[in-house]
């Protein structure tokens, strides 16, 4: 298939804004510049840049305890993700969420929790809303392997079913459920299976392939909106880095639960360089532009956290504001 050179650069720039920004916080977080619990979400930006290249502005995402690259991929702002991670009061959360609380209506992110499958029913309810009041907005709703083990979710899919709700949920199936591989949790390992039962379409999707995302999503999106939801897709990937935080896996010393084997050969299967490769060897777009565009995002990464660290923390006398009673 053919695609706009737009959209191939806007996919390209969007994995590279999450790699950048994901690799940026490594060091503040082991020098303690950074001190709240970080998931990062390095090695799966394909999945939430090909699944939100499909949306509109209006469309709603729920995320999950690691959603930084959700929220950027929605159109989020650079500056209000990294002062949020730093707890600052310009965050897009104004400093009290966090990295796991990313909140941001303007751009259509209307939560994070860590809460395993915790906004799985909330993405439900937005897209009930939505049905209701007749409105062309559709609900994604991210989560890992592990929410497969939650009741809600079951329920939340027969729900949808029921009313056929615009409601796409998107499985980031990376393999493990915190430290416990997918093997020693489920019986079987094809997680779109459990739609199914639930008369729901489904689909198993190369997570770590750009383009087999963004078609995926864009057919299940078009669905939703044409009154025949929900979907339910299982994108295979792996995170980089650690369940919580950086490891020592790219510097070389193995600390990993995982095999180093595996490891390796899923470094070998990274979406970015995946893409790149594609975009140079068919001659759209040439590798001094991809360059151009990883010096660019690399400058508003570092702009980012020389805002984020000029901004003030909140203030501690509002620390009651915001809140329900």
């Amino acid at each position: 298939m053919k695609y706009p050179l737009l959209l191939l650069g806007n996919l390209y720039r969007t994995m590279v804004r999450i790699r950048l920004c994901e690799e940026s916080f490594v060091e503040p977080i082991l020098s303690r510049d950074v001190l709240c619990p970080c998931h990062l979400y390095s090695g799966e930006e394909a999945v939430a840049t090909g699944i939100c290249a499909t949306l509109t502005a209006r469309d709603y995402i729920f995320g999950n305890h690691r959603s930084h690259g959700h929220y950027l991929a929605k159109g989020g702002s650079m500056e209000g993700l990294v002062a949020e991670i730093y707890c600052r009061e310009t965050g897009c959360s104004r400093g009290r969420g966090g990295s796991m609380h990313i909140v941001d209506m303007d751009c259509g992110m209307l939560g994070a929790a860590p809460i395993v499958s915790g906004t799985i029913s909330l993405a439900l309810g937005a897209a009930l809303a939505a049905s209701i009041r007749k409105e062309d907005r559709v609900a994604v709703t991210f989560f890992g392997d592990g929410a497969t083990g939650e009741g809600v979710l079951y329920e939340s899919l027969n729900f949808a079913a029921l009313m056929k709700l615009p409601i796409v949920f998107v499985c980031e199936n990376n393999f493990y459920a915190t430290h416990m591989p997918i093997r020693d949790c489920r019986v079987s390992s094809s997680i779109h299976k459990i739609a199914e039962p639930f008369c729901i379409e489904s689909h198993e999707v190369d997570g770590n392939d750009i383009l087999q995302v963004y078609e995926a999503g864009r057919a299940a999106i078009d669905k939703c909106r044409k009154g025949e939801g929900p979907v339910f897709l299982e994108c295979l990937t792996y995170r980089f880095r650690g369940h919580v935080g950086p490891d020592d896996n790219i510097q070389g010393d193995h600390t990993d639960i995982r095999p180093r084997e595996e490891v390796e050969r899923w470094f070998q299967n990274d979406p970015i360089k995946k893409f790149e490769n594609y975009l140079v060897s068919q001659n759209l777009i040439a590798e001094l532009v991809l360059d151009s565009i990883k010096k660019e995002v690399g400058k508003e990464v570092a702009d980012a956290h020389r805002f984020a660290k000029s901004s003030p923390s909140p203030d501690s006398k509002e620390v009651m504001n915001y809140v329900f009673a």
